[in-house]
């Protein structure tokens, strides 16, 4: 039994953490931003870190690359996003807070490249709205201005 596992475990065992990994990473190539738990995105964030830093040096690195993605994933990680980094010494990913999830209200972030295609995010704002002021018709008087009658009792 191995007690002292390195990284985040998710309930999982090494099979699973991997596919899990791997997959968070490929979608995050593919699409350019993914949204996910904070946890998540920070346990992969240092890979797919290590993965950019090698796609920088071109082809000599895409043996490195195949052991850990799919083959199309490494062309695009080579010819887009490794150019498109050269110059940055690192912190290619940025983490942006989203909020709470509502259903088990886990922390939810988008995981996204700091440079490229930058998408704004837009949240409903909250409209205070002023309290209505009642009409009054002109010449008319409330009911609670007028004097009230007197009620007459039968003897």
């Amino acid at each position: 039994m191995k007690k002292n596992v390195f990284g985040r475990q998710f309930k999982r065992d090494k099979n699973q953490r991997t596919a899990l990994f791997k997959g968070l990473m490929s979608a995050l190539i593919i699409n350019g931003r993914i949204k996910t738990t904070q946890e998540k995105a920070k346990a992969i964030k240092g890979d797919i870190e290590k993965l950019v830093t090698k796609s920088k040096k071109g082809e000599v690195s895409r043996r490195l690359l195949q052991k850990v993605l799919a083959p199309n994933l490494v062309d695009k990680l080579i010819k887009e996003i490794g150019p498109r980094f050269f110059k940055r010494p690192g912190g290619y990913t940025r983490i942006i807070r989203i909020g709470r999830r509502v259903s088990d209200n886990a922390s939810t972030v988008f995981i996204e490249w700091v440079e490229g295609e930058a998408v704004q995010i837009e949240k409903p704002m909250l409209q205070i709205s002023e309290p209505k002021k009642k009409e009054v018709k002109k010449g008319v008087k409330s009911k609670k201005s007028q004097p009230k009658a007197k009620k007459e009792t039968k003897k």
